[in-house]
């Protein structure tokens, strides 16, 4: 599956711990990944300052969706679920 163009809910929704370029503490969950440009593609693709992660994180159905609305809901719902709070309050280490 290919990203849906004007997406970049992968680059918006989840939280990055890795250092990058201009995020020395990673970002945010919820908050646009500053290396995105105006049509919302990573400007710093294929180079080796993207954090591992982001090319870990391979578009699929489930993740995406049929629309960006679906694709942030699912991503969102990722990000609070694997939160060390979440993970401690389901018992996980």
């Amino acid at each position: 599956m290919d990203c849906r163009p004007g997406c970049a809910a992968c680059c918006i929704a989840p939280s990055i711990s890795s250092p990058m370029p201009g995020l020395p503490h990673g970002k945010p969950a919820g908050v646009p990944c500053p290396h995105l440009d105006e049509a919302l593609r990573c400007r710093i693709f294929g180079q080796p300052e993207r954090p591992a992660v982001c090319g870990s994180l391979q578009p699929s159905e489930e993740m995406c969706g049929s629309n960006r609305e679906q694709a942030m809901h699912w991503l969102g719902h990722m990000e609070q679920a694997t939160t060390p709070h979440a993970r401690a309050t389901l018992g996980h280490p």
